[in-house]
């Protein structure tokens, strides 16, 4: 039975403050194809759950707190968008490899509108993108993330202040950290265009008069489809392995 009504529903609120912030920011769910509502409904859903698991954490706060209450919802919104946005980062990474890939092959021409967002990718990244993103919800790497979240309320205590200079740190690191593993993961095709340009180069310094543009663009994007028929599999095992190492060590 529920002795403190109001007390109760403020709790919850705190509760939704920071896994609202969490799923306004983390990949997938922050998608344009998901609907808002539905996006609240998660939230709120969460929150209900993990609320017993948190109760003797976040009631004694709010049963506590008149005028800073405010500032709790403001504090633990933002800790709840810093966790999202670390694991946003991670996916934009596989953007950015994505990106990479369909340039050195030559198939960087936007035809395709982006499966997550509203604007527009070409086939092949847009099919990279899709993928990495199937794997890691495969994986249950929202679990990771909520089971992160919930764990800051120990890292993080509830109606502290948050250490910007933590956070700063934490951005840094998992940007660093996800720059050199879609370096690595687009590195295969990063060699081919250089090698392919550099002897098409030759090529055109041995025959000015040939359009060796127009001549050595299908060549170009046959081997790189061949070479990313043979390296996708691996590619996108890696992303998804690759994404606790860069989220859990936060």
């Amino acid at each position: 039975m529920i002795t403190d009504p109001q007390g109760t529903v403020l709790a919850l609120f705190l509760i939704f403050c920071r896994i609202g912030g969490c799923i306004l920011a983390m990949p997938g769910f922050s998608s344009a194809r998901v609907p808002a509502l539905l996006r609240v409904f998660m939230a709120g859903a969460l929150s209900l759950a993990i609320m017993p698991v948190l109760w003797d954490t976040v009631y004694p706060a709010v049963r506590s707190s008149n005028a800073t209450y405010i500032g709790y919802i403001f504090s633990e919104s933002l800790i709840g968008v810093m966790f999202g946005m670390l694991a946003r980062l991670y996916t934009l990474g596989l953007q950015f490899a994505a990106n990479i890939v369909g340039m050195m092959v030559g198939y960087s021409q936007p035809s395709a509108s982006d499966i997550f967002e509203d604007g527009s990718e070409s086939a092949l990244s847009g099919f990279i993108i899709f993928a990495g993103m199937m794997l890691l919800f495969m994986m249950d790497f929202h679990h990771v993330v909520f089971r992160a979240l919930i764990d800051s309320y120990t890292s993080m205590p509830f109606g502290g202040v948050m250490d910007m200079r933590s956070t700063l740190i934490s951005f840094t690191d998992t940007l660093s950290t996800t720059t050199f593993i879609m370096l690595r993961l687009a590195s295969p095709f990063l060699i081919y265009g250089l090698l392919f340009n550099i002897a098409i180069g030759f090529i055109n310094k041995l025959a000015p008069q040939i359009p060796v543009y127009f001549i050595s663009t299908p060549y170009l994007l046959l081997g790189g489809l061949f070479l990313f028929y043979f390296s996708v599999a691996a590619m996108i095992s890696q992303f998804g392995q690759s994404f606790a190492t860069v989220f859990i060590g936060r």
